[in-house]
């Protein structure tokens, strides 16, 4: 390529799945011009930097370009998820107060299901034997009851050596108040035993509730050595590649952040390839002009919802990884970090179907991952999964899935679906698929369905954005079952969490606790941490955003005195006067009359916590025109595809979506088939090219 004709920006995005690692490249020409190239690899869990080389060796082939000309470089991964759910983690400690090494094992009593009397609860990732004590105290204002004992810290140091500790997490009681004893232990550690990571409570999640507190703490510990040497390998593999551009990291709540801070606080990475996603919906949404949408976006081996309103995904600043109680709130261990708010079930393409002892069709959460993979994928899997499931049902081409690049075995499909599933049912392989396939597309709904209620939000009057590898596959029945008429499918859906990472703001948000009540409103501490709060923020985002524009948003986590759970309510992005007081006691009001219909009257509001977030400024988007109407591409071909609302089998034409132009409009059933993935239009749906390039599937109404 001559240099003439060498973009001017060149953004390289990297997702890795749990089946899958899904790369998106765009290059952006003197006139803004962006020309985008995508691949999907199989991910290599032994070593998953290997898979994001591969998958941007392959994107880079595609658009003629070395990695020398990368401008910039995003990933998302979920190992720090998978270390959590699979107790892989580094062997770590906890150094607590002296009388509070049980806070992890016995959390807050609660229980997620009263009536079990054999109630299952998670277990601490420190054992009780590397939670040790240390003498220390602080009131609840951060006030010194009794000094750090140096003495008795020093001396655990080599108890803890002994047992090949490889991380360490600080927690001490009220240390998010006043955190001097927390950094004078770190201080010691770091003298003596300088190579260990250390972890503290008042930096990783400085928030009142100490078994919150204690187990982000100890989670961020835990995965620490493995995200950095993680890192540090997938970063040395670009700079071996001749890719010279900045990495940036995916963050769970939706931002971006460097590799450095990444590194320190690696458990904000849990959720980010789902928050990728979820980043792609938004902006798809913005495209379009919709203001209400439900993401849905199925990969390899989990699918994820999640509600966008108003152009935005629903934020949460709490989350729970390695449930005991499948679907079961309240049985996993708690991390207190931002996130976006969503729901990720156990239902991919990979998603293993079996039966049950009493002979009911279940699928996932386990999955076949990418080693073996579906028994189709003739890499020594003998269950059935989804793929397996879809490929019996006549929805894919055995020949060209993938692109070509991965040839299906229908027959080991349908072997693995009489084997396991059909042969106790009595179902020849076409029928227990359709089983199978209703099974994972009625978990989908009913998630989405409970997401909704929590929310305090309907369905009505929504559209579905439907991608990853199977939510274009499996979107027109989800929708069908939960009463949504528009489902879109944008372009590269095969990979949206990675395209989704190029539209993410650099961004990080600092959350503090300082409690106050209304009825006494510290107006010059609020305004205090406030202050302190946005200019840690904008420092985390001034390394990374290069100079470019930033927004700041204020939260703060409301609840009536006496109550135990908070709601957010938007703050001024200012000091607070006097006059703010009043009005966000009615803002509170209002947002707790719409979770629970009504009020509290006479009741003092207490305010716990407070949120900044510092980000670069989204570029604005204009809703796209519409297009006229153009006439349909001649099918490809006809498969025989069986229809699971029915159960019959009927010829479904195949097009091929490049065809198709802006305005082209297809009658269901039909399937619209691209590299990455296949959309399929159900009976009594239509699907029409619009003028971006997306498919927007319509359901048309009874007479």
């Amino acid at each position: 390529m001559a240099p003439s004709d060498r973009p001017a920006r060149v953004r390289l995005a990297a997702d890795i799945g749990g089946t899958f690692t899904d790369v998106a490249l765009e290059a952006e020409d003197a006139e803004r011009s962006v020309t985008r190239w995508t691949a999907k690899v199989l991910t290599t869990p032994h070593a998953p930097e290997l898979g994001v080389l591969e998958g941007v060796r392959v994107a880079l082939a595609r658009a003629g370009l070395s990695a020398a000309d990368v401008t910039l470089m995003i990933h998302g991964t979920t190992l720090a998820t998978n270390a959590l759910i699979e107790r892989k983690g580094a062997r770590t400690a906890l150094l607590t107060t002296e009388g509070f090494r049980d806070v992890l094992a016995l959390g807050n009593e609660s229980r997620y299901d009263q009536y079990d009397l054999n109630i299952e609860l998670p277990e601490p990732l420190v054992p009780r034997r590397w939670r040790l004590p240390v003498p220390e105290r602080l009131d609840n204002t951060g006030r010194v009851l009794r000094p750090l004992d140096e003495a008795a810290l020093r001396a655990h140091i080599p108890f803890l050596r002994a047992e090949g500790i490889e991380a360490l997490a600080i927690g001490f009681l009220h240390g998010f108040v006043n955190p001097a004893h927390e950094r004078r232990a770190a201080e010691i550690l770091r003298e003596e035993w300088p190579e260990l990571p250390v972890s503290l409570a008042s930096e990783v999640s400085p928030e009142m509730r100490e078994w919150e507190r204690f187990s982000t703490t100890v989670a961020n510990a835990y995965v620490q050595p493995l995200m950095a040497r993680y890192l540090g390998r997938l970063e040395a593999g670009l700079r071996e590649m001749g890719m010279g551009a900045p990495l940036f990291l995916m963050l769970s709540g939706g931002g971006l952040t460097t590799i450095e801070t990444a590194a320190r606080f690696p458990i904000r990475l849990v959720e980010s390839g789902p928050a990728g996603g979820a980043i792609f919906s938004a902006h798809v949404a913005r495209q379009r002009g919709l203001e209400k949408v439900l993401s849905f976006d199925m990969g390899g081996t989990t699918a994820k919802v999640c509600l966008i309103d108003g152009f935005a995904p629903q934020a949460s600043r709490s989350f729970e990884v390695a449930r005991v109680g499948r679907f079961k709130k309240g049985s996993g261990l708690p991390l207190r970090i931002p996130v976006i708010e969503m729901v990720e079930i156990g239902a991919g393409g990979g998603s293993l179907a079996s039966l049950d002892a009493m002979g009911r069709i279940q699928v996932g959460p386990e999955s076949a991952g990418a080693m073996p993979g579906p028994a189709c994928y003739g890499r020594g899997g003998t269950k059935p999964a989804v793929t397996d499931a879809n490929l019996a049902l006549g929805r894919y081409d055995a020949a060209s899935f993938a692109g070509g690049t991965l040839a299906l075995d229908a027959a080991a499909a349908e072997r693995a679906l009489r084997e396991h599933v059909g042969a106790r049912l009595g179902l020849e392989p076409g029928m227990a698929a359709l089983g199978v396939v209703e099974v994972v597309d009625e978990n989908m709904a009913n998630a989405a369905r409970v997401h909704a209620i929590e929310s305090a939000k309907s369905y009505e009057g929504r559209a579905i954005i439907a991608f990853g590898g199977g939510g274009p596959v499996h979107g027109y029945r989800v929708a069908e079952k939960i009463g949504v008429e528009r489902i879109l499918v944008p372009s590269g859906a095969g990979v949206g969490s990675a395209i989704g990472f190029l539209r993410a703001p650099v961004a990080y948000e600092v959350v503090k606790s300082l409690y106050t009540r209304f009825g006494r409103f510290d107006l010059a501490g609020v305004n205090a941490l406030l202050a302190e709060m946005s200019a840690e923020a904008a420092r985390t985002v001034a390394a990374g955003s290069f100079g470019a524009p930033t927004t700041e948003t204020r939260l703060a986590y409301m609840r009536y005195v006496g109550q135990g759970h908070e709601i957010a309510v938007a703050l001024p992005a200012r000091p607070l006067t006097e006059a703010d007081v009043p009005a966000l006691r009615a803002a509170y009001d209002a947002e707790y009359t719409r979770f629970y219909d009504r009020p509290v009257p006479g009741s003092d509001v207490e305010v716990l916590s407070f949120a900044v977030t510092v980000s670069t400024v989204v570029e604005e988007v204009l809703p796209a025109a519409e297009v006229e109407d153009a006439p349909a591409p001649a099918p490809l071909r006809v498969q025989q595809v069986r229809d699971t609302a029915t159960g019959e089998v009927s010829p479904w034409p195949v097009y091929d979506r490049a065809a198709m132009a802006p305005g082209a409009r297809v009658a269901g059933p039909c399937i619209v088939a691209e590299d990455e993935t296949s959309t399929l239009v159900g009976p009594g749906w239509s699907c029409r090219m619009d003028g971006l390039g997306y498919l927007e599937l319509t359901k048309e109404r009874a007479a």
